[in-house]
């Protein structure tokens, strides 16, 4: 199976990921913890259904040392024991953020006063900016059907 456009071949495509890849950078910087950062960006993948994705952060996400079980569960955190507040509180913004054509209002007044008890400003701003861009991350590899399963830890740098 091969992806319907080439995003790294095609010159505009190539241009666009790099300033989607400048403000990655900017996130795995900040003050969000990684850990964090790998459950939300695999939270999001699943539920828009983006295999790239989904195998990607997987991979990266073990690779930097989290367990299969947390990786396994993160779609059921609700029910899950193995995640902090804090986790608990960004897996909720990132589901209701994902989420915001399904329920009217988008993201509740609750779920914002939950992230802001565990994360400072800054960290919130990575967390709504990170949450945005998985988005834009899934969306483009779903519409262009990227195929899955061959990603290597560290692939693109």
């Amino acid at each position: 199976m091969d992806a319907r456009l080439n995003l790294l071949g095609n010159p505009v495509a190539a241009k666009s990921l790099q300033h989607f890849v400048s403000v990655g950078k900017v996130i795995s910087e900040s003050t969000l913890p990684a850990g964090t950062q790998h459950l939300l960006m695999l939270r999001a993948s699943q539920i828009n259904g983006c295999g790239f994705c989904t195998d990607m952060h997987t991979k990266d996400a073990e690779h930097a040392g989290e367990t299969s079980v947390r990786l396994n569960l993160v779609a059921a955190w609700r029910e899950a024991t193995l995640f902090s507040d804090a986790e608990r509180a960004a897996l909720e913004l990132t589901e209701q953020g994902t989420r915001i054509a399904d329920a009217a209002g988008g993201v509740t007044d609750g779920a914002w006063a939950n992230a802001a008890k565990h994360y400072d400003e800054d960290q919130l701003a990575a967390l709504v900016t990170l949450i945005a861009l998985i988005n834009a991350f899934n969306r483009l590899n779903v519409i262009l059907q990227q195929p899955a399963g061959d990603y290597q830890p560290g692939q693109f740098g």
